[in-house]
């Protein structure tokens, strides 16, 4: 049977103590893992952006939205992926299709 892949949108922060190389080795670590994974339709990078609320002690994050295409379990693991690596202050997963 056929895996169909839906229509995703992913928004991370990166922690902007890791400095302005590793925002960005994070953000390439990032997308490479979504299109490997999938399909990137948009990458639309915001910047360093303040905060809503203090996220430890920090006012400002680098902030990434992904538009992409992959498969129902890709979210998942791409969510555990976010938690355990170190400079992911925040990320939220949505599926489009719903």
């Amino acid at each position: 049977m056929e895996k169909k892949n839906s229509s995703y949108e992913t928004l991370f922060i990166v922690d902007l103590s890791v400095g302005e190389d590793g925002v960005k080795s994070l953000v390439e670590k990032f997308t490479k893992l979504i299109s490997d994974n999938g399909e990137i339709t948009e990458i639309n990078e915001w910047g360093k952006r303040r905060l809503a609320y203090p996220i430890n002690d920090l006012n400002e994050g680098y902030y990434v939205l992904v538009n992409y295409t992959a498969p129902a379990d890709f979210p998942l693991e791409l969510d555990r992926v976010f938690n355990i690596t170190e400079g992911i202050m925040r990320s939220m997963t949505l599926n489009r299709n719903a």
